[in-house]
């Protein structure tokens, strides 16, 4: 527009993306190139939080055994151990979920499964 030229009532913009579904929650996929502020993945922060925090119960003795802790918690020992592993991740990858900058097929579910004890082979993994 230039200057003294009216200013239009209505204004269309239009933005391709699409809807996909993500941990069972709807989100929007920009097209490649677009960027989009990203945000934290709550179901996998909300994991690593009870991790870290189970790790500490164990640690300091408050828990003899992961069986007493996983009763305590009401949920299953199997369940608590996979969640026990996200403790094991990279400092780099652990940030990156907290930040919301982890590769987008991260998610709890991938995360849950066997993945490397070196660092930077699951850099290579999870990305």
């Amino acid at each position: 527009m230039t200057r003294g030229a009216p200013i239009p009532d209505i204004v269309t913009l239009h933005v391709p993306f699409r809807i996909v579904k993500r941990g069972g929650r709807k989100e929007m996929q920009m097209p490649e190139g677009a960027t989009q502020p990203r945000r934290a993945d709550g179901t996998l922060v909300k994991a690593l939080a009870r991790a870290f925090r189970w790790k500490k119960m164990l640690e300091s003795g408050e828990f003899a055994t992961i069986a007493e802790l996983a009763e305590r918690e009401g949920i299953a020992t199997s369940y608590m151990t996979r969640i026990l592993r996200l403790t094991l991740l990279s400092p780099d990858i652990v940030e990156a979920i907290v930040c919301g900058t982890q590769g987008r097929d991260v998610s709890l579910e991938r995360a849950l499964k066997p993945f490397p004890l070196e660092w930077r082979e699951q850099q290579d993994q999870l990305g």
